[in-house]
Order: C-alpha cells, then structure tokens, then sequence
C-alpha cells in the first residue's frame, strides 16, 4: 500500500508516537516516498483538507485507543487511498477502524517504574523503518535516487556523481593516438591545465588510451630518449579503466584505489571522454569515502493483517 501510493504518505500521532512519526516522516521523505506529519489535534481544525484520495495514512498509537488519532481515523480512512495502524496488538479501535492493522507486540517499558514509552517506542521506530525500507525496495530507490535528497555534508560527498568533481574536459589534457610521443606531449600541454595524464582519443573522438607523467618518467630513467619520437599508441595504456559519467564518486574512488591509479578519464554513453578525475583533487574526500559502511537495517518482525474495506 505505501509503496504504490501515488500521493504522500501521511504520518499521524499524539505523545511519544507523534514524535516517533516526526522520525518516520524523515525517513520517508529521504528514501522515495513523499511524507508528511500530520498532527491529530490540529486534523480536526482544518487539517484533514492535507488528506486526499491519493494519499496512504499510517496512524500510530501503542495502546490504539488515543483519543485524538481514533478520532479522526474514520475521516482518515474515507478522505485517503488507505489508512495503515500500527499499534501493540489487532484488538482496538484504531487497528479495527483501519484498513491494514499492524501489530508491534506489547513489550514491557525500560522505564524502572515501567511506564514511559521507551521500549515500545524503539520498536514502533523499528517497524516503521522496515515498512519505510520495503517500500523504498519496491519502488527500486537507488543509490543515484538517494543522492538527489542528500547534497549537504560527508554522506551528499560520498553521493556526488562524478561529473560535479571531475576537471572538465575543456582543461583537460588531450591528444590524438596516432602522433609520436613527443607531439603528443606539446599538444597536450597546449589544450589544458596540467594534469598527471593525457586522454588519447582515436579519429572518432572516442578514448583510445592514457599516456601518465609515469609512463613518461619510464622512458627518460631507462634513457630511451628515441622512444619520444615513436607512435604514443604503442606506450600508452590502451582501453584503460574509466568511470562512466553520472556514475557515484564512491565507486569510482573505489576503482581508483582498487587499481592504484592516480587518473580516471570519465565518459559518455559514446566512450568519449567528457573530463578526468585526478587523485590530487579527490584528497579531501578520501576520508569520508572511507568510512565503514552503515550497519544494514534488520527487519523487525511484525504482523500485518489487511482487511477488506467495508
């Protein structure tokens, strides 16, 4: 139901479960399915005009009988597409006013006096996150999706594609595969800003090969200043590793350390180049992109009843 919900997701509670929603909405909203919270006392002054027909509402309440969520529940399951309760059990009046009824299990408070939502709530949280985390499957959310909603800070770096950090193909350094090595350097120095190496591309435009300051250094150690005058086709590294443009940084960092290279020419759906990552510019993230991965998320189990609209 929230996976193919064309409109939002409309999140409600009152107490410790509003703010529990208040979480679900973010998580929502960050993962592909539009959310908002809609809070139940202010539903009943105008509120209820946030609900339309294309809209799923999850009501949440341990207990299942706060006041002000059963309430409105009936108005919430006529105005909407669906109305989803997650409570402890299948025995109350929001899980039968609701159209599918999802049970968390009544556990006992870690509150010494047992009485503040502690326990309860860190489940509720739970399942609401799996339910979140299914319906970002289904609707096959990807990493590039994801990205879209998080430009800020070290997780939007480790997201950025490569075409925002990549020098551009315009100060790039690049030359044709079928001159000498020699004309191929002074060519290059003249179309770029100076990098580690120089893109080769065949008659066609498109990548033939890379040719590095390393593979330069070579030649001159083993002084085989006569090799500068040979094709550049047959020293350079031909069909090198690439990034595809729109790609994620991440994986190309990856790829870059994976393969010890210092330059990664990144291309179009042609295999033309369209610019190249230089290590020396990716210093500052290398950091974040090496921080541990994330603990993936282990469902909690629940059950969950649908009921036919009646």
């Amino acid at each position: 139901m929230t996976a193919s919900c064309d409109g939002c997701v409309l999140v409600t509670g009152v107490g410790k479960a509003g703010l529990v929603g208040q979480k679900l909405v973010a998580t929502l909203a960050s993962t592909g399915s539009p959310a908002h919270f809609l809070h139940p006392s202010e539903a009943v002054h105008g509120d209820l005009g946030r609900v339309r027909k294309c809209d799923v509402v999850w009501a949440i309440s341990n207990s299942g009988r706060s006041e002000e969520v059963v309430r409105i529940a009936p108005h919430l399951r006529a105005n909407s597409s669906g109305l989803i309760s997650i409570t402890a059990d299948h025995d109350n009046p929001l899980a039968v006013a609701a159209d599918c009824s999802v049970a968390i299990g009544k556990h006992e408070e870690a509150c010494p006096n047992g009485l503040a939502p502690t326990a309860s709530t860190a489940v509720m949280m739970a399942v609401g996150d799996g339910i979140a985390m299914l319906a970002s499957q289904l609707r096959s959310f990807t990493a590039q999706d994801f990205a879209r909603f998080h430009p800020g800070g070290a997780l939007g770096r480790k997201l950025t594609e490569v075409d925002h950090v990549m020098r551009p193909l315009s100060v790039c350094r690049v030359a044709s595969s079928d001159v000498s090595i020699r004309s191929a350097m002074i060519a290059a120095s003249q179309s770029g800003r100076r990098t580690g190496a120089v893109m080769l591309v065949d008659e066609y435009g498109k990548l033939a090969g890379l040719f590095t300051d390393s593979d330069l250094a070579r030649l001159l150690e083993a002084r085989a200043e006569n090799a500068l005058d040979a094709s550049i086709e047959s020293r350079m590294t031909a069909s090198p590793e690439t990034a595809a443009s729109g790609s994620l940084l991440q994986d190309a960092m990856a790829l870059m350390s994976q393969r010890r290279i210092s330059e990664l020419p990144v291309v179009d759906a042609d295999l033309k180049p369209v610019g190249l990552l230089d290590i020396t510019d990716l210093v500052s993230l290398t950091e974040s992109s090496q921080r541990p991965a994330t603990v993936p998320f282990a469902a909690v189990p629940f059950a969950a009843v649908p009921k036919s609209s009646s």
